[in-house]
């Protein structure tokens, strides 16, 4: 841990987040701050400040506190962090500097939660990740369609777009994340077996990578005394024959990333297939044949099923929060993209803007 100011290193806090339904732009984005420091520190807040600036969250705080400090870049977690960050927060935690992502971060009556540690020089940025967000993931469960499967100009992808904001706001709208190599080389770890390693195999959709996928990789880490965990994922068409519905709700490259991001896991197998060929096992008869296979109860009962269904019940509320939420970006884009005033006059605009 840091000292503040003796050189033992840069200590950095990403401070007050929600984390609710953690995916793999919330996992970049520690990825990232990671790398401007040497010891990161998440802040997360509870249910009642989420409720109050955002909307329902859609998992308890104990659940989300677990969540983030299963991601594998994530040193220590802040319970209960305040959700206007001051110095007195980064001075409590021996921070030289917090990091948040490029977007707009207000509270109710629209001010910039971040202006005192910006005004000090204690402010640094992280890139968005495009193509992922929590509006975009409540909305292809409660519209059930498939249209992050195949192709972006479906009319179902159409409908998602229109009920969950329509992209005007960079940081709110619905996109396509496009996948490529150099993100799954910036998660995965590189490290390959070494002598005296446990090569645990595991596979299964893991979609919408959740506290109960934590809880079984986490009891299967525990099976060794240096374990080395292989993920095997299921392309997206194979999760949708057994699943049914508009399952997987992340498709395979999206599934892959949420995966590698976890601190228990060291490999994924992208488009593993369900029933193995002796290559890499066979699913289940193969293992069972040769005696190596283990069953691991994660202690957790919690199922992609099962947050949709959280979703489904506040419907309405996540509907209203984000529309709210993109008009209000917006607001905030076209005024400074008008503005040929002062400084001063500048805050004034964006202080009236965000009210609305």
């Amino acid at each position: 841990y840091p000292e503040a100011g003796n050189g033992a290193g840069l200590g950095l806090l990403l401070p007050g987040a929600h984390y609710d339904m953690v995916h793999y732009g919330h996992s970049n984005q520690l990825r990232q701050a990671k790398a401007m420091g040497d010891y990161l520190i998440v802040g997360v807040h509870t249910d009642s400040e989420i409720a109050k600036h955002k909307g329902p969250p859609v998992f308890t705080q104990e659940e989300r506190y677990k969540m983030v400090r299963a991601i594998k870049w994530v040193d220590e977690v802040v319970e209960g962090a305040p959700y206007v960050t001051t110095l007195q927060t980064l001075d409590k935690y021996n921070c030289d500097f917090c990091v948040h992502g490029d977007d707009i971060t207000l509270t109710v009556d629209g001010k910039d939660t971040y202006e005192e540690v910006k005004k000090s020089g204690r402010y640094r940025e992280c890139k968005r990740t495009q193509g992922v967000s929590t509006t975009d993931l409540v909305g292809r469960m409660l519209l059930m369609t498939k249209a992050h499967h195949s192709n972006i100009d479906s009319s179902d992808y159409q409908q998602h777009t229109d009920n969950f904001g329509k992209g005007h706001s960079p940081w709110t709208g619905v996109s396509q994340f496009l996948q490529t190599s150099q993100k799954i080389i910036q998660f995965a770890s590189g490290r390959e077996p070494q002598p005296g390693d446990t090569i645990i195999y595991v596979a299964g959709a893991f979609d919408l990578f959740h506290i109960g996928h934590v809880d079984f990789l986490e009891a299967v880490h525990k099976l060794a005394e240096k374990p080395y965990i292989i993920v095997g994922l299921h392309f997206d068409q194979e999760v949708n024959r057994y699943k049914g519905k508009n399952y997987p709700i992340m498709n395979v490259h999206e599934r892959t990333l949420s995966v590698l991001a976890c601190r228990y896991v060291s490999e994924v197998v992208i488009g593993a297939p369900f029933a193995v060929t002796k290559d890499l096992l066979d699913h289940f008869k193969e293992p069972r044949r040769k005696g190596i296979l283990r069953t691991v109860d994660s202690g957790n009962s919690l199922t992609t099923d099962a947050i949709v269904q959280r979703i489904i019940k506040n419907r309405l509320l996540f509907e209203a929060r984000n529309q709210k939420k993109e008009a209000k970006e917006i607001a905030v884009i076209q005024a400074f993209g008008n503005m040929k005033f002062g400084a001063w006059d500048a805050d004034r605009a964006f202080n009236d803007l965000t009210r609305k």
